[in-house]
């Protein structure tokens, strides 16, 4: 096995490296209405019971004896948003419709099983069924934790924060990242790239992961490999985070970690064992931002981005900066691996409830075809011996909308 390149480290190492003092600052009052994607920092807790009182689950009738099969009288009606709020006796009832209030004692009677004349209501034999009354309480109660702190609100968590009552949360503020490629070829969308340039891919698809994540992206303009002007691009761009694309290794138009020691960088993580994407790199400035340096082909920019920047949003917003990865069957034979960490991006599909993972033949890190069909990385660790078609393997799914 080949020596590590000096200074080299594994992925894990460098990710708890590039966490170490990162987390929320504090918290910021945020109206419902705009906390989508938010991460909280204070619980949400129940204002009330929910529901206030038992109500109906269906249209019918509430009767307070459920063995009575009439004809009873109706004395009323009950409606949501207009309980009837008197008592029921024996031989009475109140015509009552989804989520009203069931008078106390009562039971409900679903109106497919009543026959009413008039204002008297009849029922067939053992009709009465208390399954059709949502108790007052049996969603939550007043005072409860729905939503802990560091939690990502969706759609589904701002409809339980409303019931609740929460006409704000208090979320982490959104992490500010500053996002500049490098690189004389480096062409912007919108201007015309010449025959020795390229559009820029990474900058687009970094900017949507960070607003994906609940982050604020500031695209900078392109810098070329001039030492001045990628340092100057970066001197006072507001924000936490600045994340570079290119420029990371060694070459002699590698210039992004030379330019930013201008500004005082101090080196965290100088290069990671890992394939694709040893160039990785992570420091802070001297005024505190921190700085990820990620390689410039595409498919290691956009690997070293789920392993490293993704982590780091959450991690900023206070929830949990890695997920579990999971397993899966491996579908094609791979050959043992060498001396760094490799994160192949593959395929899955669900057969007959049985996950199953196929790497892509060709791992090139420039192919960004093959990033766009990827559903997930599999994940090869260093020195893994040679792994059979059903060998069961790890894997990083991939967000996919």
């Amino acid at each position: 096995m080949a020596e590590p390149f000096p200074g080299e480290i594994d992925v894990e190492t460098a990710r708890e490296l590039m966490l170490v003092g990162v987390g929320p600052a504090g918290g910021e009052g945020t109206p419902l209405s705009q906390a989508l994607g938010r991460t909280l920092v204070e619980a949400v807790r129940a204002e009330r019971d929910q529901p206030l009182f038992d109500v109906s689950a269906m249209d019918g009738y509430a009767v307070r004896d459920r063995t009575a099969m009439g004809p009873l009288r109706i004395i009323g009606e009950s409606a949501a948003g207009r309980p009837f709020m008197g008592a029921v006796a024996a031989g009475e009832s109140v015509r009552i419709f989804t989520g009203a209030r069931v008078p106390e004692g009562c039971d409900v009677i679903v109106q497919e099983r009543a026959r009413r004349s008039n204002d008297e209501v009849s029922f067939e034999p053992g009709s009465a069924d208390r399954s059709l009354v949502r108790p007052a309480g049996g969603d939550f109660r007043a005072g409860a934790v729905l939503i802990p702190p560091g939690v990502r609100l969706d759609a589904w968590r701002l409809a339980l924060a409303a019931a609740a009552g929460a006409a704000q949360v208090v979320a982490a503020p959104r992490p500010r990242v500053a996002i500049l490629s490098t690189g004389e070829e480096i062409v912007r969308l919108g201007s015309r790239a010449g025959p020795a340039q390229i559009y820029d891919s990474n900058g687009p698809a970094l900017s949507s992961l960070v607003a994906s994540e609940g982050g604020r992206a500031l695209p900078l303009e392109p810098a070329g490999d001039d030492e001045a002007a990628i340092a100057g691009a970066v001197a006072d761009a507001a924000c936490d985070l600045i994340v570079t694309v290119g420029g990371a290794s060694v070459g002699d138009h590698d210039l992004t970690k030379p330019a930013l020691r201008r500004l005082g960088l101090t080196l965290k993580v100088e290069t990671v064992r890992m394939r694709p994407g040893k160039p990785t790199w992570f420091g802070v400035l001297e005024d505190g931002r921190r700085v990820l340096g990620l390689p410039g082909n595409p498919a290691s920019a956009l690997v070293c981005a789920e392993l490293f920047l993704r982590p780091l949003l959450r991690a900023w917003q206070g929830s949990t900066p890695w997920p579990t990865l999971g397993r899966a069957m491996l579908e094609t034979p791979l050959a043992a691996g060498g001396p760094r960490e490799h994160w192949m991006r593959a395929s899955l599909r669900n057969e007959a409830g049985v996950l199953r993972a196929r790497p892509f033949s060709d791992q090139d890190s420039s192919l960004i075809t093959v990033f766009a069909k990827a559903d997930a990385l599999v994940r090869r660790p260093s020195g893994a011996p040679a792994a059979a078609a059903g060998d069961l393997i790890e894997h990083l799914p991939l967000q996919r909308l």
